[in-house]
């Protein structure tokens, strides 16, 4: 039976309803402006940038970038397409930060950040990304700092931390990476306040991309012919999410969960009422928002033990990113939807490149 939902004044949405009504606060996974002013209005606090969004950007608005990019051409003659490409990721970084600032006031740094992420090439690196991350922090006071969460990252993300810089923990989809992440984040604060240094302001997360754990899980099923209940899949994201968000509770971690990567609509409704951040695309937030699904408290409620049973006795790999052993932190690199989730950015990054190029140097048969 569907669920009756009855809304009271000033109802805007279910987004909205939440965000009002529960702690779990919604960030917009896009930096097209049009977009994100669409999630500020559903109650949005929060917004991201990568390579993958600033080709969405720019081809959703040409009017304000392709010019930009051939003038960035003339103002950097030495430079490689690849950097003038991140000189463009920072500058729409920067750029639509503004539009988040005021909520960062507000709310002391919690939320009002813009999440820019660090060069994809540099996961292995530690003292690329520690660089990058600091060079990225002080583009705006309102800055957060995506480092993926591979064996270099979490050093990275301890030392990050240490200087002052609030990171948004990336290319993570299990059990461990989180908790190493949420380790290496206490080891930074704590370096910080045995020295003075301030930390009040500071607001990191540390995303789990659970549509790509799915994802993974799926292409296995395929190659492997596993048969398992049909739905089981899509739960697997939000298992190790719930999973995630009780441990950190428990231990009193000072970071907040982050849901991301969507492919149904329970990484969002079953995470509801938790004290963590559901970060969709805007596509997927005009779904939520045109939904029946009930803005009501599920983050407490377990997954169904049958789903969890048909994954742990089915995935190794879903054991290993539902069990608190299951990756030692040597192991996070080589992690099936770490591999697949590095290539795809490692891919897009070339692509900007590319773009930049065509407009560089645009290709003469074409005008022939």
């Amino acid at each position: 039976m569907k669920e009756t939902v009855q809304h009271g004044v000033g109802y805007k949405s279910p987004l909205d309803e939440m965000t009002r009504t529960t702690p779990t606060c919604l960030w917009n996974d896009s930096a097209v402006l049009s977009e994100l002013l669409y999630s500020i209005e559903h109650g949005g606090v929060g917004a991201t940038c990568n390579p993958v969004i600033v080709l969405d950007v720019i081809k959703k608005e040409p009017h304000l970038w392709d010019e930009r990019i051939l003038a960035l051409v003339k103002e950097m003659p030495q430079a490689t397409e690849e950097e003038v490409g991140w000189r463009l990721v920072e500058e729409i970084s920067s750029k639509r930060a503004e539009s988040l600032r005021s909520i960062f006031d507000q709310q002391n740094g919690r939320n009002g950040r813009l999440s820019i992420q660090t060069d994809p090439h540099y996961y292995r690196s530690p003292k690329a990304l520690l660089d990058q991350a600091q060079r990225f922090d002080g583009l705006a006071p309102n800055m957060i700092v995506k480092i993926p969460v591979t064996q270099a990252g979490i050093a990275a993300i301890e030392e990050a931390t240490y200087r002052g810089v609030s990171i948004n923990a990336t290319v993570c989809f299990s059990l461990p990476q989180a908790i190493a992440v949420a380790e290496a984040v206490e080891r930074g604060l704590k370096r910080r306040e045995g020295e003075g240094k301030n930390i009040s302001q500071m607001g990191s997360v540390c995303t789990i991309m659970a549509g790509r754990l799915d994802d993974w899980l799926k292409v296995v099923t395929e190659k492997r012919d596993v048969i398992l209940d049909p739905g089981c899949l899509e739960w697997a994201g939000v298992a190790v999410i719930k999973k995630a968000y009780k441990i950190f509770r428990q231990r009193g971690y000072r970071i907040r969960l982050l849901c991301a990567a969507f492919r149904n609509h329970m990484q969002w409704s079953e995470l509801i009422g938790g004290d963590l951040v559901i970060s969709p695309p805007y596509r997927w937030q005009v779904r939520f928002n045109s939904s029946d699904v009930a803005v009501t408290s599920r983050i407490d409620e377990p997954v169904d033990a049958h789903i969890i049973h048909e994954l742990i006795s089915k995935f190794e790999d879903f054991r290993r990113a539902y069990n608190e052993d299951g990756l030692t932190v040597q192991e996070f690199d080589t992690f099936g939807p770490t591999v697949r989730t590095l290539r795809q950015f490692l891919e897009a990054s070339h692509e900007l490149a590319v773009r930049v190029r065509d407009m560089s140097l645009p290709n003469p048969d074409a005008r022939l």
